[in-house]
């Protein structure tokens, strides 16, 4: 599947079962973390298209914020190709 952010326009590619954040930083991608467990918000980006699922019944979303498309990629999947906005996302290379 293939991701890409907005607005830097960055792609990368993830699969079933590898958390967004994993798959960004193999593909040379960094975004902002801290926790890596759903808690801490400083992975917060927000989905535009596509679908994604969480590895934990209750990551650090409110109900509104699953909503409107707010997502922690540290422990979420996708499950279809994907844009999220993740403006402080940027490459290592």
């Amino acid at each position: 599947m293939k991701v890409r952010l907005e607005p830097s326009g960055l792609v990368f590619d993830t699969e079933a079962g590898a958390t967004l954040l994993k798959s960004a930083e193999a593909a040379g991608i960094e975004m902002p973390s801290s926790c890596r467990n759903g808690t801490c918000r400083t992975c917060i980006c927000q989905r535009l298209s596509g679908a994604t699922r969480h590895f934990i019944e209750w990551p650090g979303l409110s109900a509104e914020e699953k909503a409107e498309g707010w997502i922690l990629p540290c422990v979420a999947e996708a499950q279809s190709d994907l844009v999220l906005r993740a403006p402080a996302a940027f490459p290592l290379f």
